[in-house]
C-alpha cells in the first residue's frame, strides 16, 4: 500500500470513528463537535486522494483547518446538558491515540516526500491532527468538569 492509500485509509477510519462517537454523544453539542471532526477527516482524505491521482486539482486550496471556535462555543452552550460515563472517556482517549499516531505518521512521511507542495500538505495535515488531539483533550476536561472548564488559550 502506498503512502497515499494508507493516508486515505487513516482518514476514512477517522471519519468513521468520529461518526461513531457522534452517534454515541450524550448531547447535541458533542454530536456536533464530532460531526465537525468527521468532516475534517473527509477534507484530509480529499487532499490525499488529489495527490494520489495527480488530478490537477489544487489540493492546496482545500481548507483543512478545523473550526475550533465553533467547537468550543458549542461546548460552552452545552454546559447544562453534560453527562458522561467512563466508557465515553475511553472512546475519546482512543481517538486521542489515533490522532497522535496520524500526526506522527504524516510528519514521518513528509520527510520522505520530494514534492514541496505535497510535503507541505502532509505537514499541514499533521498539524491539524495535533489540533484534533488537543480538541479531544479539551472535551475530556470539559465533560469531567463542565462548570470549571475554560477553553485552552491555544484555541
Amino acid at each position: 500500500m502506498n503512502v497515499y492509500d494508507y493516508a486515505m485509509k487513516v482518514e476514512k477510519d477517522g471519519e468513521a470513528y468520529y461518526n461513531y462517537l457522534a452517534s454515541k454523544a450524550p448531547n447535541d453539542g458533542l454530536k456536533r463537535v464530532f460531526n465537525i471532526l468527521a468532516d475534517a477527516e473527509v477534507q484530509h482524505y480529499n487532499v490525499f486522494k488529489s495527490m494520489k491521482e495527480k488530478d490537477g486539482q489544487d489540493f492546496k486550496s482545500i481548507n483543512i483547518s478545523t473550526d475550533t471556535k465553533t467547537i468550543f462555543e458549542t461546548l460552552n452552550e452545552q454546559r447544562d446538558k453534560v453527562s458522561f460515563n467512563a466508557e465515553q472517556v475511553k472512546f475519546y482517549e482512543e481517538a486521542i491515540k489515533r490522532e497522535e499516531d496520524s500526526y506522527q505518521f504524516y510528519l514521518d512521511k513528509a520527510n520522505e516526500i520530494e514534492d514541496e507542495d505535497e510535503r507541505a500538505a502532509f505537514i499541514d495535515i499533521a498539524k491539524e491532527e495535533e489540533k484534533h488531539k488537543a480538541i479531544l483533550e479539551e472535551i475530556i476536561h470539559f465533560i469531567q468538569e463542565p462548570y470549571n472548564w475554560v477553553a485552552s488559550a491555544e484555541f
